[in-house]
């Protein structure tokens, strides 16, 4: 059974929200406590959406013990004997379950198992993930979905890989725990930093320099305590919309503020709007704070490429809804990985914002966007992508007449209560509709 949401535009969007904890840190979370030495891990926060859980039911299968207390907290017991039959590990949609976990099995010696995923993530490329491991000595295979892995001793290898990943980068990284001397990965432009911030947090060694990362074989931690921030991609939604309705004034609380993830910020600021951060702090390595967004009289186009587009690459698709409003061009180029996400981002978001009324030309690498123009409701399918549907509520928020989102389900995955900070946001209620 699907669902779609109908949208009508809305006016300012105005208060406080904490919006959904961080998604790639909740599934480094409970990864890291699988695999720590010993101890049982406890995660406070942690998000809750079908992809996170999917991670635990992986981690369950190969021998963790899960206890989930309450909302706001699970503890994971780090595996002491792995399981060594055959076991196939159902990833649903996430892509950071398979990648990872693909990372972390390939040298644990004797583990079976294959890795499965819906019918999205079974089209996604997992060849940038078996290249390096494969140099590595790793037994795996499987271009796309289902990809098999037999655990074996590993080898250190240099890797340069061809894309800015993060997934990528800590796939090799958590293989070069496994492996005999020092594993270096070396990226085009450096990625999220999620995986060295907690490792340093955890005592592993690394050595960073410039875009490049070197870790050492044979290293573990012992079981930690972390509360998970607040996820600046789900923030982005709400963030653009205040920047796109006059009156608007949103605080996130304890929102991460990892600076490989805070381009949007950057951007926002290029468009003119202010951006207040205050109470800073830490969780195991990571930056947090309360972030406020204001709106402004008029939106300043701007560019995304090079460097910026991996300290952002989630947050485009909304951002491409704020370009339509913004007096200009605006140009997003060096974005050629949106074609490969849970859907082929590019043309998906042209495509919508076309139905809509924008100004939008599609590039292979990213999309030209002229404004400002008015938007008009129209039907919109996510197909699947939990940021297509989050993008095309916020273009309904703007747009005259109703808006409905098709397969509006995948907006669970990452942000569980969108509807209701909408809402509280707003004072509007989406129609929910089960089909």
């Amino acid at each position: 059974m699907g669902q779609k949401l109908i949208f009508s535009r809305s006016g300012a969007f105005r208060g406080e929200i904490r919006p959904p904890s961080d998604k790639s840190l909740t599934h480094r979370a409970y990864m890291f406590a699988a695999i720590a030495k010993g101890g049982t891990s406890v995660i406070h926060d942690p998000l809750k959406g079908e992809d996170c859980e999917s991670t635990l039911d992986c981690l369950e299968k190969l021998g963790a013990k899960i206890e989930r207390v309450s909302h706001e907290e699970t503890r994971v017991s780090a595996i002491q004997n792995w399981n060594t039959t055959p076991v196939t590990l159902d990833c649903g949609n996430s892509g950071t379950t398979m990648r990872l976990l693909s990372g972390i099995l390939a040298g644990q010696v004797g583990v079976n198992a294959t890795l499965v995923g819906d019918e999205s993530l079974s089209k996604r490329p997992m060849g940038r993930i078996s290249a390096p491991l494969l140099l590595m000595g790793a037994e795996i295979a499987g271009a796309t979905p289902p990809v098999t892995i037999h655990g074996r001793q590993l080898k250190s290898i240099t890797y340069e890989s061809s894309v800015a990943s993060a997934q990528v980068k800590s796939a090799v990284l958590l293989a070069g725990l496994k492996a005999e001397g020092r594993t270096t990965v070396t990226e085009p432009a450096l990625s999220r930093d999620h995986t060295e911030r907690m490792f340093n947090a955890l005592g592993v060694k690394l050595i960073q320099k410039a875009n490049t990362v070197l870790v050492d074989g044979d290293q573990s931690w012992d079981s930690f305590t972390f509360r998970v921030p607040g996820d600046i991609s789900s923030a982005a939604f709400f963030a653009a919309a205040a920047a796109l309705h006059p009156g608007s004034q949103v605080t996130f609380q304890h929102l991460g503020l990892n600076p490989s993830r805070t381009g949007i910020l950057d951007v926002l600021e290029q468009m003119g709007i202010r951006c207040e951060i205050e109470n800073l702090d830490d969780e195991l390595g990571e930056p947090v704070g309360n972030v406020t967004i204001q709106s402004s009289e008029e939106l300043n186009p701007f560019v995304i490429e090079g460097d910026l587009v991996p300290r952002l690459i989630d947050e485009i698709p909304v951002l491409a809804v704020l370009a339509t409003q913004c007096q200009g061009e605006t140009v997003i180029r060096d974005a050629k990985e949106l074609r490969v996400k849970e859907t082929d981002r590019i043309a998906v978001v042209s495509d919508g914002l076309k139905k809509m009324g924008a100004n939008v030309t599609p590039t292979e690498d990213g999309m030209i966007i002229i404004g400002p123009t008015p938007l008009h409701g129209a039907t919109i399918d996510s197909a699947g992508d939990h940021r297509i549907g989050m993008s095309f509520a916020i273009a309904a928020s703007i747009a005259e007449g109703e808006t409905t989102i098709l397969n509006a389900d995948a907006i669970h995955s990452s942000y569980p209560e969108f509807e209701e900070h909408f809402t509280q946001l707003t004072g509007q209620t989406p129609l929910v509709v089960n089909t």
